[in-house]
Order: C-alpha cells, then structure tokens, then sequence
C-alpha cells in the first residue's frame, strides 16, 4: 500500500479513536496507541511490522521535538528556584528502579546477569507519553514542573546505569569487563550530546534574528531539530539529550523563545499523533503470553521502585507533599529508549537477547498503555489539571 495512504489511514484512525476516548475520558494518547494496535499486524493488519519499521523515520523525528518541547521548560530562572531537588529526586528514582529489580528478580531466582540487565532497562522512562498528557490537560502546578526536568534527567542517568550494568554482566558471563565500557564510554556520550545540542540552540537563538517571519522561524527550529536527530545517526548520540539541550539553550539565549516555541507546538500535534500510531501498530500483543512470572515480577518491582525511589528523593529535598504522594506514579510510562536498550542486549547477549527483549517489549505494551492513564489520575488527585478540561 502506499506510504502517504498508510500514514493518512493511521492520523485518520488516531482522530476517530481520540473521540472515543473523550467520552470516556481518556488521555488522547491512550487512543493514539490503542487505535494503532487496532490497525497494526496484531489485529487489522492494516499496517504490517514492515510497513511501520519503514515509517521509523517519523519516528525519531518526533521524538526529536518531544525532547526539544521539553527542553523549553529550562528556563534559568525556573531551575534556580527549584535548586537541586529534580536531580536529588531523578538519582533517587531511578536507582531505586534498578535496585528493586534487580534484587527482587536474583531473590526470585532469577541468574544475576539478567537480574542486572532488566533492572537497567526498568530505569527508562518515556517522556513522550507524559509531555502528551501535561499538554491535553493544561496541568500546572509543583508536580508538573518538576516531573518535566526529572523525566528529561532520567535518560541520561539510564545511559550510565545501564553501561555499568550490562558490563557487569558481560564479565560475570565469561566476557571483558573494563572501565571504558563501564564509564568512559556513556560520559562521553553524554557530554557529547550535550555539547552538541547546545551547538545546535546557539545557532538556532541566532539565526531566528536574521528571520522576520513566524514561517521562517518554524523552519530554523524544524532544521536544527532535524539536523540534531541526524547527526547524532551519525555519531552515536542520543538524539533526546542533543533536542533536549537545544530547547533549553533556545529558551534562555534567544529573546523570540516564546514565539519560536509557539510555532513549534502548532506544527507538532499532527506528527505527535502518527508517533503513537505507529508506536502502536508496533505494539506485540503475542508476547504477553509468553513472559510468565518473571515479566510479571518486572512489572510489578518498576513499579514499586519507581514509586518508592520518587517518594524516598522527594522527602529527602522537603519537596511539596503532592510531589511525594503522585510524582512516581507519572514515571511509568516506558516505551523507546527501553526497546533500544533491549535491542542492544539481544547483539550483545546472544543467550539473553531472547527473553530479555521478550519481557520488555511487554512490559512496554503495558506500561505504555496504562501509564498515560495513571499519569493523568495522579495530576487530577494533586490538583494540576483545571476542572475545564478534565
């Protein structure tokens, strides 16, 4: 079938079920994934696995902006007030994620390695999922603003953690373990993507003074992005950190932040929309059967950790009690960077590739379902969405 039909078939279902989900008051970006895995291999068979794996591109791009989105919120002056408490609360969580996993996995029986590995993975969190759910309901207040900077934090903590974990594996199953591949490579990673976002939003905050048109502007920031989300193809980056970093430097350096982010965020919806779509259609509906008890313990022991670790960080930097009582439970939802991550154990670890990717892409289907939904129940007990648009 062809690309543009498919990709018009896919926004024109996302709409339909988004309608649906209205009337029972469902985020929109539960509709957007359920109305892919209605049309995808697993039901329909309207888009193949094929067809959507040729779509990646839209894919990536998407989460480009998602990540650029988010780096917007970095504004100095917000940082300053609020101190170091998101990334107190990001370390807290996101080892606490880790550790109850993999714990719970090696007392559960489970061999250390791959205890190790699925507690690395279990750290990832989605940030697309939860940047959809703040906008559609306009929430506002001291969860919102600290679960942005702890969602964008928690990718890069995932990338230190899960090097030393699967190193740590690798040498416990007869491999070399070194501390280039345990430290020196995710810092520079990291550093590198850093740098190279903050390379891109200087470029950007000066060239949108050489712009007189809103139009023009979009296409700077559309390039920049874009040119951020391929070279880091190019080099081996992370494509979240480098958009991340290009929101955040935009949004301080440049006096037209607010209308070149505005313009950004009229242009995103429809491709925000075919990301979850197509992030559905790709959803595996026949991997459930098939995790057994140990996918179950996975679930489970995120969870708890996610919430716990939050909960543990919060009291520690005296945080609002609704950022102790709610903020965890809108960490849950994973998706992308966990699938990553489990795509690069099954090249690395051939005897574990198998059943580690098999649990989490369920743990994704999952999470990646019901996270969205438990995210906006917890911004509606801490009083962050308005009573208008609920």
């Amino acid at each position: 079938m062809n690309i543009l039909l498919l990709i018009g078939i896919a926004m024109a279902a996302g709409l339909l079920f988004s309608r649906g989900a209205h009337l029972i008051k469902l985020p929109n970006v539960t509709a957007f994934l359920v109305a892919g895995l209605v049309i995808g291999p697993c039901v329909a068979g309207i888009i193949t696995k094929e067809q959507a794996a040729s779509m990646s591109v839209i894919s990536e791009a998407a989460l480009g902006f998602i990540a650029y989105s988010i780096g917007g919120e970095f504004k100095l002056s917000y940082l300053k007030k609020i101190g170091k408490a998101p990334l107190t609360i990001t370390a807290f969580q996101g080892l606490a994620t880790a550790i109850c996993v993999d714990v719970g996995l090696i007392v559960f029986g489970v061999d250390v390695p791959m205890a190790l590995l699925l507690g690395a993975i279990a750290l990832a969190t989605a940030p697309a999922a939860t940047l959809m759910v703040v906008r559609q309901y306009k929430a506002k207040g001291p969860v919102t603003q600290m679960l942005l900077p702890v969602v964008a934090m928690d990718d890069a903590l995932g990338l230190m953690v899960y090097s030393v974990s699967a190193s740590v594996a690798q040498g416990m199953l007869g491999g070399e373990m070194t501390a280039r591949s345990m430290v020196l490579t995710p810092i520079i990673e990291i550093v590198g993507s850093i740098a190279l976002g903050a390379a891109l939003g200087v470029v950007l905050s000066f060239g949108a003074r050489f712009f007189a048109s809103r139009g023009n502007k979009l296409a700077l920031s559309i390039a920049c992005v874009l040119a951020g989300v391929g070279l880091c193809d190019m080099f081996g980056l992370s494509s979240l950190l480098v958009c991340m970093m290009i929101g955040a430097v935009m949004v301080n350096m440049s006096q037209q932040h607010e209308v070149l982010m505005e313009q950004c965020d009229r242009f995103t919806p429809p491709l925000f929309l075919l990301f979850f779509v197509l992030s559905g259609a790709e959803l595996n509906l026949t991997v459930l059967p098939s995790v057994g008890v140990i996918g179950v313990m996975y679930l489970v022991l995120r969870s708890i950790g996610k919430w716990g670790g939050t909960m543990l960080g919060a009291v520690c930097v005296h945080a609002d009690e609704n950022i102790k009582k709610y903020l965890g439970l809108t960490l849950l939802p994973q998706a992308g960077v966990a699938i990553g991550m489990a795509t690069l154990v099954a090249s690395r670890f051939p005897t574990l590739g198998a059943q580690v990717n098999t649990i989490v892409l369920a743990g994704v289907l999952v999470f990646e379902l019901v996270g969205p939904i438990i995210t906006k129940l917890a911004l509606t007990k801490a009083g962050e969405i308005p009573a208008a648009v609920k």
